[in-house]
């Protein structure tokens, strides 16, 4: 019998709160996990950016990534691990890299789910470039704006195609504020897409794994209450229809964590932005979602490191193969979720957690009624707002949290 260390690595860009109150945990389970003839233990670490040696020896089993969608440094170091290594890293570095949101909108509307119109459109400018020149006076044609945009209808929305929190994202009320914005767009992409409109209910969904939680989401609201903390706003049938979107989604692209936002309108859940493989995971904005955050983070991290799980393939024909013309959005999920079940392998999962994360609920529980709870939403909270706010803020976003604790251990749930 041997002991043997598994070694979570975080790769951080500006994450304050949430490393903390992961490695705080993950220190008070003081996890003993037997795999055979091993007795496994579980140590967290920062890394760090360094030069790399391309046949250095693996050091880390998992790697939590959220810098590499910016970061190439880190990128090119996790994928060398991935292919040299075996590391598992969430999430899978190249679906991120390229799979940007008109992709992924393409991807769902072969799976027939309910995607608003959308048109892509060339640049206003350019970056001058060689051939670019004899390129676009040989193959680039004169488009009737205007005519995309009745087409589409309005209200409609202009955006970036390959996203970026929000970046440069416009709605557009008629064709003279479609004309303005595309003059303005410069070298961008973009993306014309109808808007769903009026709708009654806008929610999100945080995929980690095969776990999902759905929050009712107020995109008008100040950032901190954009997250509401309300319950009972959907049916035991669209919350069936939500979990499926995303874990289908998640699944497709290769992505361990993501979240998917829908608004509903006359009976229909309609994706509208679900490629966000590094969701906002900070206090500030989940507050009283927070620990659902970290307690599902530690579960799928704990058992891809515990179990050797390694970066698979794509498989997308295999989800094309599973559907079927005339299939409601019901029998389409249903079809699909075997290969989401498999994809992340969810049986093994829960037979994992139930056999050795029992008691994370009660530990989770515990820290966030610590000071070093406090603190570490302090520290957050001091990287944002001046001095004189930081106390109120502090003291808001913790109050918030200990409703969680309470509702929580009540069984209420969003």
């Amino acid at each position: 019998m041997a002991k043997v260390t598994k070694r979570i690595g975080l790769s951080l860009g500006a994450d304050i709160c949430w490393p903390i109150a992961f490695t705080e945990i993950l220190k008070r389970l003081d996890l003993a996990v037997r795999r055979g003839r091993d007795t496994l233990r579980f140590e967290v670490e920062r890394m760090t950016i360094d030069p790399f040696d391309i046949r250095e020896p693996r050091r880390y089993d998992v790697v939590i990534d959220r810098l590499t969608h910016w970061y190439s440094t880190r990128r090119e170091w996790i994928k060398k691990a991935v292919i040299l290594d075996d590391v598992y890293v969430f999430n899978n570095p190249w679906s991120v890299q390229s799979m940007e949101k008109l992709t992924t909108y393409a991807g769902m509307v072969r799976l027939g789910f309910p995607i608003p119109e959308t048109w892509l459109v060339p640049p206003h400018s350019y970056e001058p470039v060689e051939d670019l020149e004899v390129t676009l006076k040989s193959y680039a044609r004169h488009f009737d704006l205007g005519a995309i945009g009745r087409k589409l209808g309005y209200p409609m929305f202009m955006k970036p195609y390959d996203g970026g929190g929000w970046r440069a994202v416009t709605r557009l009320e008629d064709e003279s504020a479609l004309r303005e914005a595309y003059d303005q767009s410069g070298k961008l992409v973009m993306t014309l897409q109808a808007a769903v409109h009026p709708f009654d209910r806008f929610v999100r969904c945080i995929g980690l794994g095969p776990q999902t939680h759905v929050v009712l989401y107020d995109p008008k609201a100040p950032l901190h209450d954009r997250y509401t903390m309300k319950h009972d706003f959907l049916s035991d049938e669209e919350r069936h229809l939500i979990d499926g979107m995303t874990l289908v989604i998640n699944a497709f692209f290769g992505w361990d964590f993501n979240s998917c936002e829908l608004l509903h309108k006359d009976g229909v859940w309609h994706p509208i932005d679900f490629a966000n493989p590094c969701p906002d995971s900070q206090v500030t904005s989940l507050h009283y979602h927070f620990p659902w955050l970290i307690k599902a983070n530690l579960r799928w991290s704990l058992f891809a490191a515990a179990t050797g799980r390694t970066v698979k393939p794509l498989a997308w024909h295999d989800y094309f193969a599973a559907v079927e013309e005339g299939m409601t959005l019901r029998e389409r999920i249903d079809a699909l979720m075997p290969l989401v079940r498999a994809r992340f392998d969810t049986d093994a999962f829960e037979e994992f957690c139930q056999a050795h994360l029992a008691h994370l609920d009660e530990v989770t529980h515990a820290w966030f009624g610590t000071d070093d709870a406090v603190e570490a939403v302090r520290r957050k909270v001091s990287a944002l707002f001046p001095p004189h706010e930081v106390e109120e803020f502090t003291g808001l976003f913790f109050d918030r949290i200990q409703q969680w604790r309470a509702d929580d251990a009540g069984g209420v749930r969003p």
